[in-house]
């Protein structure tokens, strides 16, 4: 069967699904086994161990088995991935369109982004300071998985008649495990065409929409003729404001993709050390000014990971629901945020300027450091160290229950945060996290239409991308416009659906990725400057 024929028909099932179920079905992947009540309390109501999703369970545990599998190489191959990123083993004239660095900023636009500024809030919110140590041991084993697929993907990526790339995870189920798993791949692309239009782009767009929506608010008021809404059906209200939000994204987002990743990778090597510098730094000076408060704010980090508030908990099945509560929103979104397993990175990396796959899965395993252990770590401790994570649900339930602040979540936590944080310098702290939403958001949405075009020229082929890109800046204004609760859902779902196939190719290739690793360290590596004074060396000799 034609890989176009399988895509059709695995649309054809969903849309089949969404007109039965609905939305609510596929929100409830993420959730699996535990929206059945009869496993969720297994083997009982205080200790709920079938609560605990079969997602999370496949992600950690691929990742704990993998590291153990190549040696851990989280540990041992980042000054090696280090050194290729800086370009000291960049050979202009290897195949592929990206350099290593560019190739790590365009995976990195995909997944330094509203992960890190409202994930990590919400992380906060339910599960309180502890998760902020479960989403750094997502990032320990995750960072395996990022070297695994992107080695993989580099190592069954193939090129078109005009030179470009075409690789990632479907590339690599159908090359790497052969013509019987062909559906597995198909899979995994149609999701990702999915993927890219909800949770790569509608939500990125909404939430830039909405963020400076909120901003002329305050500047205009709410009934000046851009702000004021006008109900155009049932549920679903719109202004003027958000119209041109949405044409200024599409016109954004549009004159980048259509360039290509050559662009892509472009812009997004510029917009993502950008994007970094402003966050880190507005976040450098809250830490600074908060630096009695540091010890205190990590060790609760730590306490709280391990050892539920008591007071208020008590013993018993109490706690343990507790603490399982604050390991599972640590552990779903420090995955939501690196992306570490899904295979979404993997086509980025498959771009690459190299000859050696292993080593741009050196470069990969770098990216859940950045995403998660730096930006993510940063987030969490602005929050703790300011007191801003009082206003959040754990606080009220767990701590304090007569606390009478505001309850704040998501990116409105971390806004409070800065604004609080940075009230020593001026009054306008929480403007960096507007920025900062804006460009991760953006950059998000521009690496998001990549992969979502290599898995639509993976199934129609070459000519099918054009349409993908129409379709894709639509997606950006519909974002921007709508109200995306069912999109959240829908869409973090395909985002499941992507990695099962993804996860299932890394354990089945786990022995030849193991003796690929083992070849390629084996090697005394020179960098490329070496090599030409080698060949100038060689050249001399010879004329003598």
């Amino acid at each position: 069967m034609k890989k176009s024929t399988s895509a059709l028909i695995t649309y054809g099932i969903i849309f089949l699904i969404l007109l039965i179920w609905g939305v609510p079905f596929f929100e409830d992947v993420w959730s699996f086994p535990g929206n059945f009540e009869i496993i969720k309390n297994f083997p009982s109501k205080d200790f709920p161990l079938g609560s605990i999703p079969f997602m999370v369970i496949a992600l950690l545990g691929t990742g704990i088995f993998i590291s153990i599998k190549l040696g851990f190489p989280q540990l041992r191959r980042v000054w090696h991935g280090i050194k290729v990123t800086m370009g000291k083993y960049d050979n202009p004239d290897d195949e592929g369109d990206l350099n290593h660095f560019r190739a790590l900023t365009t995976a990195l636009s995909a997944t330094v982004g509203i992960g890190n500024i409202a994930g990590v809030a919400t992380a906060l919110y339910y599960g309180g300071p502890g998760a902020l140590f479960w989403m750094w041991v997502t990032a320990f084993f995750g960072t395996a998985l990022k070297y695994s697929e992107c080695t993989l993907a580099l190592k069954y990526r193939q090129f078109d008649s005009n030179g470009n790339v075409a690789g990632g995870p479907m590339y690599t189920i159908e090359r790497g495990l052969g013509p019987k798993w062909h559906w597995l791949a198909v899979a995994f692309a149609s999701f990702a065409v999915i993927c890219s239009f909800a949770t790569g782009n509608a939500i990125q767009a909404f939430t830039v929409s909405d963020q400076v929506y909120s901003e002329v608010v305050q500047i205009v008021g709410p009934d000046h003729f851009l702000t004021a809404k006008f109900a155009l059906f049932s549920g679903f209200d719109l202004s003027v404001q958000q119209i041109i939000n949405g044409l200024v994204l599409v016109i954004i987002v549009g004159a980048v993709i259509i360039g290509g990743i050559k662009r892509i990778g472009n812009v997004t090597g510029i917009l993502a050390p950008v994007m970094a510098a402003i966050y880190v730094i507005g976040a450098l000076l809250i830490l600074f000014s908060n630096f009695t408060e540091l010890d205190h704010a990590i060790r609760m980090v730590f306490n709280m990971a391990f050892n539920p508030p008591s007071q208020v908990a008590g013993v018993g099945g109490g706690t343990f629901l507790i603490f399982l509560n604050t390991l599972m929103w640590g552990i779903k979104r420090g995955l939501y945020s690196n992306e570490a397993g899904q295979g979404s990175a993997a086509i980025a990396h498959s771009a690459a300027k190299t000859e050696y796959s292993v080593r741009e899965g050196s470069v990969a395993l770098l990216e859940p450091f950045i995403d998660t252990i730096v930006i993510c770590t940063m987030t969490g401790l602005v929050i703790i160290s300011t007191g801003a994570w009082h206003h959040t649900e754990f606080y009220v339930t767990y701590i304090d229950p007569n606390f009478t602040g505001e309850l704040m979540n998501s990116s409105i936590l971390t806004s409070y945060a800065f604004k609080k944080g940075l009230s020593w310098l001026f009054d306008y702290g929480d403007k960096i996290v507007t920025i900062g939403v804006a460009l991760f958001a953006i950059s998000t949405a521009i690496s998001w239409s990549y992969y979502g075009d290599r898995a639509a020229d993976y199934l129609f082929g070459s000519k099918s991308i054009i349409y993908y890109k129409y379709v894709f800046l639509l997606f950006v204004f519909v974002g921007a416009v709508a109200q995306l609760e069912a999109v959240w859902g829908f869409g973090d779902a395909a985002l499941g659906f992507m990695t099962f196939p993804n996860l299932l190719a890394i354990i089945l290739l786990s022995s030849k990725l193991k003796k690929m690793s083992n070849d390629y360290f084996s090697i005394d590596h020179k960098t490329y400057k070496e090599q030409l004074e080698e060949k100038e060396k060689f050249k001399r000799v010879n004329k003598l």
